[in-house]
């Protein structure tokens, strides 16, 4: 796992989010899990790209987020895609719930680390779905400054 210079160790990251939505808002959030869930990050195993997160009974949770089984676990390992709870203050639950309930916003998370402290925490991006002339745009917007990046390079 690569460790940034603020100390946070970064275990999955969702780059093709930013790319399927225009996300307005990140929030950070604790995660509820097990101990053979937290070992298993520790050795750098979780995949986030096909998950999202639902406010449902009063909580905000984690979907088909894929943390795989710990290799040294026991008949009492964790079960691989179970739904996790995310720990935030009621304010912001019921701030994500109203945006969720919105047209075409929904939770997805963006980074899943562990902080300075050790402990992990998703980031949480909240995004509106680009369409597929959004995606064209910002696909040839980053491609022109790639290339202007050159030009500028190679030019001074």
């Amino acid at each position: 796992m690569p460790e940034t210079k603020d100390g946070i160790k970064v275990v999955a990251e969702n780059r093709r989010a930013r790319h399927e939505y225009f996300i307005n808002d990140v929030v950070e959030a604790g995660i509820m899990l097990t101990g053979t869930e937290v070992k298993a990050l520790r050795e750098g195993k979780a995949n986030i790209a096909e998950s999202y997160a639902s406010p449902e009974k009063g909580a905000i949770w984690l979907i088909n987020a894929n943390i795989p089984e710990y290799s040294a676990g026991n008949r009492q390992n964790h079960a691989p895609k179970r739904p996790r709870k995310l720990l935030l203050h009621k304010s912001e639950i019921m701030r994500l719930s109203q945006a969720v309930e919105r047209k075409g916003y929904t939770l997805t998370p963006l980074k899943l680390y562990f902080n300075a402290r050790g402990i992990a925490k998703i980031e949480l991006g909240i995004g509106q779905g680009k369409k597929l002339h959004d995606k064209r745009t910002t696909s040839k917007d980053r491609d022109w400054s790639r290339q202007k990046q050159r030009l500028l390079r190679d030019r001074g």
